[in-house]
């Protein structure tokens, strides 16, 4: 099990994503936060910018998927995708999420562990 933090510079935008991978069971669920401040380099200079922040709950198989995914269909050129792993949890949180993500497509070459 991992965490996966994806931004983006609209709320509406990450919700309705978060909506579909968590439809396509490629997450059990996403936390939502409308709105955070970024502050990071770009094109030589540092910039500060509102932003929507998702953290989502997935097997680490399905991170390349969601990294896809992202990449395909993020209004940035570069999206923040980052996965983390879940060291300790509860044992029955883990059970759902694996219960409600499913297998990653093959091809991935991805294993769960």
């Amino acid at each position: 099990m991992c965490e996966v933090v994806i931004t983006a510079p609209d709320a509406g935008w990450l919700r309705e994503f978060t909506r579909r991978l968590v439809a396509e069971r490629l997450a059990a669920c996403g936390h939502n936060l409308a709105e955070i401040r970024s502050i990071y380099r770009w094109d030589g200079s540092v910039q500060e910018e509102t932003e929507a922040r998702v953290m989502l709950h997935t097997r680490q198989s399905l991170v390349a998927e969601i990294v896809a995914a992202t990449n395909r269909e993020h209004p940035y050129d570069v999206p923040c995708v980052l996965s983390m792993p879940v060291v300790e949890a509860n044992p029955d949180y883990q059970a759902w999420v694996v219960a409600e993500t499913r297998e990653p497509s093959s091809g991935t070459g991805v294993h769960d562990g």
